[in-house]
């Protein structure tokens, strides 16, 4: 059953990629927002292997001005899982910038989500991060934060550091968040 559906999350991804892809070529002035897809990873600080630490995903999301939200599919663990995989996860990440300095940016990024088949399902995460604006289309992120995992009977935390590449399907250029003396 979570076979189908991650099958059928992985179905509505791909489709909303090319759409979004298709739709991200037109004019974005007007508030219509910018589609990206950003590559995250991340070391937590749990116990175990490099690759039982380490932690990626994929997101696909859109940036209006200062705010942008995503839809996040990763792994809590690159290590081999035994039985049923409990380690992919779906998430929803609202993110804010909070301070802008040329091209340099600290970001703010709240999230929820639901791990597949874990005692400890549901994910939330908060992440403070600098980001730094290489071009109009690709932008890089260094961020620290906190997992939360939370079941029926117990919870967890893992604090992480992580890194992600951003590319925007059509130029983004920051806009100041400092308003400047006339």
């Amino acid at each position: 059953m979570t076979k189908f559906y991650l099958s059928l999350f992985l179905l509505f991804f791909t489709c909303t990629l090319f759409h979004q892809t298709a739709e991200a070529q037109i004019d974005t002035s007007g508030g219509k927002g910018i589609t990206y897809v950003e590559i995250y990873y991340s070391l937590t600080n749990t116990p175990g292997t490099f690759a039982g630490k380490s932690n990626l995903s994929l997101e696909l999301g859109k940036q209006w001005s200062v705010f942008s939200i995503g839809f996040d599919v990763g792994k809590t663990t690159l290590d081999r899982v035994q039985g049923g995989d409990t380690s992919v996860y779906f998430e929803i990440r609202p993110n804010l910038n909070i301070f802008q300095q040329g091209r340099f940016t600290n970001t703010l990024t709240i999230g929820g989500g639901y791990v597949l088949n874990a005692k400890n399902n549901f994910l939330s995460e908060l992440t403070s991060g600098i980001e730094y604006t290489a071009n109009d289309h690709l932008h890089v992120n260094v961020n620290f934060g906190q997992f939360y995992y939370s079941g029926r009977y117990t919870a967890q935390t893992a604090t992480f550091f992580g890194t992600s590449i951003s590319y925007y399907f059509v130029p983004y250029t920051s806009r100041s968040s400092i308003l400047k003396p006339k």
